[in-house]
């Protein structure tokens, strides 16, 4: 079925490009031409199709190899033997039904978090968990890192019918109605780069020009200036990281002391703003001013700007990704409301724009193409960032979203399509985690960390290795996505591997229904025609898109929708699905939970790592990365290229690194109370004095401490919950101490191959 033409159509989470082979090799990448502002991670391809670190075979760890399943500490640092696929699958299937056959489908945790690769069919989360409920039932989890506290509890205050990411107000609507967007966190260009499912047409920069041309102003609050696009022409207001809500109690509070905030909304459509109102009185601007470094009367001319304009305040994910970061989000629902704003045309409350390329698009008319994952038995899951707590601490029980769960037993970690040791925090507490199953099973492209600490790797291809049919919610096109090059080495794709362990555990009809990889494709792509036939648009047959190789345009729902929109119109008729089925400014049900970090009256709180602020006196930002998404492709030529000596870039402020003796391109050690990393300096202005930052995304290189010496910020950062409410991520904000690097520096290991294992 692979017969195409070149330049070949790609699709990526990261962009959507043309391939240019030359012989049997990618040797070009070109951005889809209808892409109105493509990002260079589409670059990273080209070295990784065939890089050292591609996995060429399946492969065992020694010790499990010779001395069975059992915990052990060698994860991660034992050797590797190549032995052939039948034998990993031997050893797959037979470790599965051992499990099975004893403790049971609650001892196999399905990983699986990640974004792996783009496509509809070869999605490896679904493939895995679709094997794993035919096979017997799995762990599952729930949630996502990017904003894990947000998405359980704005469900308790906010919540309608429709999803943040893809029912959002659309940048249309805000484009041509707003008068002011104030960006809490930023709508940094970098992160709409990225989109689950595939990016096609990256448009944030042109909306964002659009509105500045309609006369719209932007207010970016950030500790980074760079975090608002140039052509907002934005007022950057530059704050202390993890205080915004502090800034947005005194917003609150000087709105109702001058008398600004809309009585009749509040009247109307909340609850709880009587208690708010009370919890707020003594927060002054002069108060917050102390805590946020804002000038008070800066808060107290936004916080004017704000009621008399009408407003768009937008808060990025990272701002739910600290401790107690559920009543930071909490604080700017309550700021939206009583500005009487939400619901209208350019107004209201946003969250994750700018944070990918989906938030503030419609969606597809009638849904996507879809692959089933099935039905998986077991009801037992964790929040997905619970990992490390989960395999310590078996048996324990723990509060969530106002429920009492136990952390299960797991002997065999499946992990597909992604990897924790770029999305966890406290690496060195990850890694013993990863010490106590029986087994760990690993499908990867590559040797990331996660696949050195597994038991068992099994080689997977990249997207560019097979056919596939790929689509995202908020695009408006179906992409062929034709394989360009055959796999590297013996890799197989997922559904091959799992269909190989089906056939052992004798479910693969089950699993497969008997068909293969382009009697799937067809299947998904019939039955989303059906579905958009039956509702009067007629799109090609299988055969004809197939063939085509072109995007086939899809029609899309409303341009214009604004999210509250008909909560607003008639709050009886569309109520929310929150307890009072309005707005909650205050929340009983929440206090009734009683849980000491997040009460049922908003308010901020300090993180509990400024105790560290003597001895570690720089905020470190640990964001998302320019120069790929996530951890992908690393070490991929676009991402190569922005490090520093081979290690990560940290950026620091001029002044912070004189006072330190450190210059552009110096070696840094980074040290967190939890440890510490290595980075190379790239001064810049762009920052708040006091603040560094270092993004995710480097592949973890642990000395025998567990110490990163390439530059992965997560060996800093705690491994706490947000709070007990949703047990989200704390990620994104550490306390930290920069140094210059005395003495020659360690080798960088990460890129080559562990021992054992490489093309021989």
């Amino acid at each position: 079925m692979s017969t195409q033409s070149s330049p070949t159509l790609h699709l990526s989470h990261w962009g959507t490009f043309e391939a240019h082979k030359k012989g049997d090799r990618i040797a070009s990448v070109t951005p889809y031409a209808k892409d109105p502002d493509p990002h260079r991670i589409i670059e990273n391809v080209l070295s990784m199709q065939d890089h050292p670190t591609r996995i060429d075979a399946p492969y065992v760890r020694k010790g499990w190899l010779e001395g069975g399943a059992g915990p052990s500490e060698q994860r991660g640092r034992d050797e590797f033997v190549k032995v052939s696929w039948d034998q990993a699958l031997d050893l797959v299937a037979g470790e599965l039904q051992r499990l099975y056959a004893g403790p049971g489908p609650e001892s196999i945790y399905a990983g699986s978090y990640g974004w792996a690769s783009a496509g509809r069919f070869h999605h490896a989360q679904s493939q895995l968990k679709r094997f794993l409920s035919v096979a017997g039932g799995y762990v599952a989890s729930v949630n996502n890192y990017s904003f894990g506290a947000s998405a359980p509890f704005l469900s308790r205050v906010i919540a309608t019918e429709a999803q943040w990411e893809t029912k959002a107000t659309t940048w249309k609507s805000i484009a041509e109605n707003a008068e002011l967007v104030v960006a809490i966190g930023g709508l940094a260009r970098k992160n709409s780069a990225i989109a689950n499912g595939g990016a096609v047409h990256h448009d944030l920069v042109s909306w964002l020009q659009t509105a500045r041309d309609n006369g719209v102003e932007f207010v970016g609050i950030s500790p980074l200036r760079d975090d608002m696009p140039a052509q907002t022409d934005a007022r950057w207001i530059p704050i202390r990281p993890a205080s915004d809500g502090a800034l947005l109690q005194a917003i609150a509070r000087e709105l109702i002391e001058k008398d600004l905030y809309d009585k009749e909304f509040i009247a109307n459509y909340t609850v709880g703003f009587d208690l708010f109102a009370e919890s707020v009185a003594d927060k002054t601007p002069e108060w917050a001013a102390q805590i946020c470094d804002v000038d008070p009367q800066t808060i107290r001319d936004l916080a004017e700007a704000m009621a008399t304009k009408r407003t768009f305040l937008t808060m990025s994910w990272s701002m739910q990704r600290q401790q107690y970061g559920e009543h930071t989000m909490w604080l700017g629902v309550c700021v939206a409301a009583m500005l009487g704003h939400i619901g209208l045309p350019g107004g209201g409350f946003g969250h994750g724009y700018a944070s990918t390329n989906r938030v503030g698009h419609s969606e597809m008319a009638f849904g996507l193409p879809t692959f089933s994952k099935g039905h998986n038995p077991v009801r037992t899951y964790i929040p997905v960032s619970r990992i490390s707590d989960m395999l310590l601490n078996p048996g324990e029980q723990y509060s969530y979203d106002g429920k009492t769960l136990t952390y299960p037993d797991i002997k065999l970690v499946y992990w597909a399509g992604g990897n924790p040791f770029h999305h966890h925090t406290d690496l060195k507490r990850l890694r013993e985690a990863f010490g106590r199953p029986d087994t760990i099973v690993v499908h990867d492209s590559a040797w990331t960390s996660t696949a050195r600490h597994a038991d068992i790797v099994l080689p997977a291809t990249l997207s560019i290795e097979r056919d596939d049919l790929g689509a995202a919610i908020t695009e408006d096109v179906l992409i062929p996505m034709h394989k360009i090059v055959e796999p590297y080495g013996e890799a197989r794709d997922d559904f091959a591997i799992l269909r190989g362990l089906a056939q052992r555990l004798g479910c693969d009809e089950a699993f497969s229904d008997g068909l293969d990889t382009d009697a799937w494709l067809e299947r998904i792509y019939t039955k989303f025609t059906d579905k958009y036939a039956a509702r009067g648009h007629t799109l090609p047959s299988w055969q004809q898109f197939w063939s085509s190789g072109e995007p086939l345009p899809v029609p899309k729902a409303d341009p214009d929708r604004v999210m509250h929109s008909e909560f607003r119109d008639d709050p009886q008729a569309n109520p929310l699905r929150t307890p009072s089925k309005k707005i909650q400014l205050q929340s009983d049900e929440i206090e009734d939970f009683g849980y000491d970090d997040c009460p049922g009256t908003p308010m901020w709180r300090a993180p509990d790592d400024w105790d560290n602020r003597n001895d570690f006196p720089i905020a470190l930002i640990a964001n998302q990365p320019k120069t790929r998404l996530h951890s992908q492709l690393d070490p991929g030529d676009y991402s190569a290229e922005s490090k520093v000596g081979g290690r990560e870039p940290v950026r620091m402020h001029p002044g912070d690194a004189a006072e330190r003796g450190i210059s552009e391109s110096d070696l840094v050690q980074i040290s967190s109370p939890r440890g510490w990393c290595l980075a190379g300096v790239v001064l810049s202005e762009d920052l708040k004095p006091g603040v560094a930052q270092l993004s995710t995304g480097a592949w973890y290189d642990p000395d025998e401490d567990g110490n990163c010496i390439h530059g992965n910020p997560n060996v800093l950062v705690r491994d706490i919950p947000v709070s007990s409410f949703s047990r989200g991520n704390v990620g994104q904000h550490v306390q930290v101490q920069i140094a210059a690097y005395a003495g020659p520096p360690p080798p960088i290991t990460v890129w080559s191959p562990p021992p054992g294992a490489g093309r021989r």
